[in-house]
Order: structure tokens, then C-alpha cells, then sequence
């Protein structure tokens, strides 16, 4: 495809994005990711500058985008709830208006898509979201390199999330995995499970690509035949009051040695998007055994958010 046509864009969801546009964001992905052992790094954001708006806490995206950022010569400036008049004082479409007659390009870490949405169609510079209640596309670009890294190609094999499928992370897997021909499968309580019109919209993405989607509370049967089990924590950010509740409901479902050996799949790996609470959603002996591939990933999301503002800035 034309790297030109990737200049400019915004990364708020991969819905908008084709699997051959998916493809040039992994291949670079990968190139990048080499590069780093070669210690080969230019200066390819010189000159440039990132706004980073953090709504919510974290420690890999804001690690990621800074450091991704900041070796190559750019320039990124954190902005905290705290320091900005985001949607307070100051409407979220000024705001946009106004970093973006500031700043190269911005991310948003925050609560709602639709701010994400808003910073986008007014800043008139690339927005990347960092995660919102609805999605997370740069963790989801980070996982599945991780999982082409393992496996080679992953088109045709089956990830499993096990937990709440209704998160961002769920939710993103479950659009780039329909997007590449990967079998997904969330196992979750039916509480949990992902909106109607998110799940249609990646049957026609499956139809296309040939992936197999399914939803099923059942966990063994859930599991089987995949080639990596995913979990996330039960409570997101802002969920805290429902701590006990999501216990309660999703204590079935703890990712652990029974359940990773009813995948059948001996080579089956264990994946989190962290920070995990170890006792809880995985057990220790998962979480630190040599089928546990998150540290990798924690890595690639530098790698993957590098390639997204190489590809579009």
C-alpha cells in the first residue's frame, strides 16, 4: 500500500483502518522493534511535538509515547487533567483547536471515545487514543505483534479473552483479530459480554478476513483449541464501587493452570495488558510461568506506538 496514505490519520479505533493498512502498521512495527536492537535510532521526530492529555493513570502509554517520542528527537509534553481546562472551563472542540495550532500531533488518555472523537475532528493534527472506556488500539496493535512474534503468521489460530469482554481491550482485540483473519473468542459472564453493534459490526469484518468470532460464559469450552488466553483486570478504571460484585461474578473465570491446560494447546501462551492483580484474574504460578508473554508485550507497546507516529506523522 501507499505510505502517504497513512500520513496524517488519527488512531481512535482500528474499525476505520483496513487489514492491508493493520499489515503496514505491523511490518514497521517490526522493522522498528530491530532497529532498537541495533541501537539504530535517528532523529525522525526532530523538530516535532506531542501532547500527551492523561484523564486516567498509567505507567506503559505514558512510558511508551514519551520515550517512543523523545528518542527520536521529538518533543512530548504531558498534560494532566489537572493542568488543562478539558471540557471544564474550556470546551473539548477549543481545546482541540487550540493544541492543535500548538503541538505535531496529540494523545488522549482518557474516560470517553467521544472526547477522543471530538479532539480529532477539531485539533486539524493526528490524535492517537491512548485508551478510552471503549477502546485501546495502540495495547491491541502491541498484542497482536506480540502474538505474529510467537506464532509467525496468527491468521487462522484462536485468542481467547477470558474475563469482562465488555473493555476496551476486549473490545479492540475482537475488531483487529475480525480485521486478520485471527479466531476470537470472549469467555465471559453474560453480564459482560460486548454491545450487539460492536459484535455485528466484526461478523462482516470476519466474513471478509475469515475469522471465526464467538462469545460463550462457559470457560473450558470457551478455551479450547486456543493458542493464547488473554486476561485483563476485573475492575477498570472507574469501577472501583463494583470491586466485590466483579469478584463475585468473575471468580469462574480466573485464568489458571486448569484452564490454560484445557486449551489443549501445549504451547498455549498466557497474555495481559497489566497491571495485573496476581491471586485474582491469573494465578502467580500463570502470571511468572514460562507461558506468560506479558513483559514482551509491555515492550512492544514502545514498538507499536513508534511505528503508529512514524506512519502518521
Amino acid at each position: 500500500m501507499n505510505a502517504k496514505a497513512l500520513k496524517g490519520r488519527s488512531l481512535l479505533t482500528w474499525i476505520n483502518f483496513t487489514p492491508e493498512e493493520i499489515r503496514s502498521f505491523l511490518d514497521l512495527t517490526r522493522k522498528v522493534k530491530a532497529e532498537s536492537r541495533k541501537s539504530s535510532a535517528r532523529q525522525r521526530f526532530k523538530g516535532k511535538t506531542l501532547a500527551l492529555i492523561f484523564e486516567k493513570r498509567s505507567t506503559r502509554t505514558r512510558a511508551a509515547f514519551e520515550t517512543a517520542f523523545g528518542e527520536e528527537g521529538g518533543h512530548p509534553v504531558f498534560l494532566s487533567s489537572q493542568d488543562i481546562q478539558l471540557g471544564a472551563k474550556e470546551s473539548i472542540e477549543d481545546t482541540a483547536r487550540v493544541l492543535g495550532r500548538m503541538f505535531s500531533a496529540i494523545e488522549f488518555r482518557g474516560f470517553r471515545q467521544a472526547d477522543a472523537e471530538a479532539l480529532a475532528k477539531y485539533a486539524g493534527v493526528p490524535v492517537y487514543n491512548g485508551l478510552t472506556d471503549s477502546f485501546h488500539p495502540t495495547q491491541a496493535l502491541a498484542d497482536y505483534f506480540t502474538l505474529e512474534e510467537i506464532f509467525g503468521s496468527f491468521k487462522g489460530k484462536k485468542l481467547a479473552f477470558v474475563g469482562d469482554g465488555r473493555n476496551n481491550v476486549a473490545r479492540s482485540l475482537m475488531v483487529i483479530c475480525s480485521k486478520m483473519g485471527a479466531d476470537f473468542t470472549i469467555v465471559a459472564p453474560r453480564q459482560l459480554w460486548p454491545d450487539p453493534e460492536l459484535r455485528d459490526l466484526c461478523k462482516g469484518f470476519a466474513l471478509e478476513s475469515g475469522a471465526q468470532l464467538a462469545i460463550t460464559d462457559q470457560p473450558e469450552a470457551g478455551v479450547r483449541g486456543a493458542s493464547a488466553l488473554y486476561t485483563d483486570v476485573w475492575t477498570s478504571m472507574g469501577e472501583e464501587s463494583l470491586e466485590a460484585e466483579r469478584a463475585a461474578l468473575l471468580s469462574p473465570y480466573q485464568v489458571n493452570a486448569a484452564l490454560m491446560a484445557a486449551t489443549g494447546e501445549p504451547t498455549c501462551v498466557f497474555l495481559h495488558c497489566l497491571p495485573a492483580v496476581k491471586g485474582k484474574e491469573v494465578t502467580f504460578d500463570v502470571f511468572e510461568g514460562p507461558q506468560s508473554k506479558v513483559f514482551d508485550q509491555a515492550e512492544n507497546r514502545k514498538h507499536a506506538i513508534k511505528a503508529i507516529l512514524l506512519a502518521t506523522l
